[in-house]
């Protein structure tokens, strides 16, 4: 149902220019019928959904990177997710010269709260140079969260797979769907049910939001899910990904990484010229025993600690107490 044009550029991402075609996400005229056949003054929601579909138009960019970008950084600053890079490696390395689209296998990344996961997609949407949309399983309250819920029901509204599509810029966003073990059976009927068309290529080229009604070609959606255990999800999902368990950075990657996030929220900001350019041994220590994503929380308090009692050099004594903070993930031997 879609259709790809030329080729242009896009804003830069580290390691090239990503280029881009124009795909047709929809087809204008499905959408005019259906707004058409709205009553007069019923479904305002319904309504402004068409209207901002036409409004918008049904082009989006698809875009991959003109080469094979740089992602040393990423493998420095994430070490262990180095299986996984390795993997998005390979499939970026087929589409380098040719005109063919995009294509990475979705990915299913298992591990303890805390090493990372959702930074790690965050990372991939700017290493493609496209756009990113989030579902947090976890706090759905309702299954239709990734499909939309029919225009019948009082508050009804598209899903956020539609919404990242049609509000967004890009035809191929880097989709995050969160916590995929915490969607429980509790709902009318299952949360995860879009994900059987959704990840398959071929269906997936014609989804249908159950609010909107209108087919939608979400075939270049890059996919990224996040579990802590595997058990809870269903066979026929995991048999559409690539699934990598992801372990806690051992004691010297976990240091590694707290001293590369000291570098960068000190050049990030004003006043980091203030501090020393390297945290002291015993500082990255302490920090080594925090989950990646406890990290940051910490050295921004230490920061702050050292500057209210004027000091250049930020101290162990800064870091947030060890006794107040969740039980700590450890690291791995």
């Amino acid at each position: 149902m879609s259709a790809s044009h030329e080729l242009v550029k896009v804003s830069g991402t580290r390691g090239g220019i990503p280029i881009a075609r124009m795909r047709s996400l929809y087809r204008v005229d499905d959408v005019g019928r259906k707004l058409d056949k709205l009553p007069h003054k019923e479904h305002e929601n319904l309504r402004s959904t068409y209207e901002r579909m036409l409004e918008l138009g049904p082009e989006r960019f698809q875009v991959k990177p003109s080469g094979l970008p740089e992602m040393d950084h990423l493998y420095d600053d994430l070490p262990n997710f180095a299986d996984v890079l390795d993997d998005v490696k390979r499939q970026l390395a087929l589409c380098e010269d040719s005109r063919d689209a995009l294509e990475i296998t979705p990915l299913l990344l298992l591990g303890p709260p805390g090493v990372g996961k959702t930074h790690f997609a965050r990372e991939l949407s700017q290493l493609l140079g496209t756009g990113m949309g989030f579902i947090s399983m976890s706090s759905m309250t309702a299954g239709w969260v990734l499909s939309g819920a029919s225009s019948q029901w009082k508050g009804a509204r598209p899903g956020k797979v539609f919404e990242t599509l049609v509000d967004g810029q890009y035809a191929n966003p880097v989709m995050v769907v969160d916590e995929i073990d915490k969607a429980g059976g509790e709902h009318a009927y299952d949360p995860l049910g879009a994900l059987y068309s959704l990840l398959e290529h071929d269906t997936a080229g014609s989804f249908i939001d159950e609010f909107a009604e209108v087919p939608i070609d979400t075939s270049q959606v890059i996919w990224v899910a996040t579990a802590n255990d595997a058990r809870g999800i269903p066979d026929p999902i995991l048999n559409r990904m690539n699934v990598y368990e992801v372990l806690a950075p051992d004691r010297e990657a976990a240091r590694h990484i707290a001293a590369k996030l000291y570098a960068s929220i000190r050049a990030s900001h004003d006043w980091g010229s203030r501090f020393d350019e390297q945290p002291n041994t015993d500082v990255l220590d302490r920090m080594s025993e925090m989950a990646p994503r406890e990290m940051r929380r910490a050295w921004m308090t230490a920061f702050g600690n050292a500057k209210l009692d004027r000091r250049s050099q930020v101290s162990a004594a800064d870091l947030p107490d060890a006794n107040l903070r969740r039980t700590p993930m450890g690291f791995v031997q």
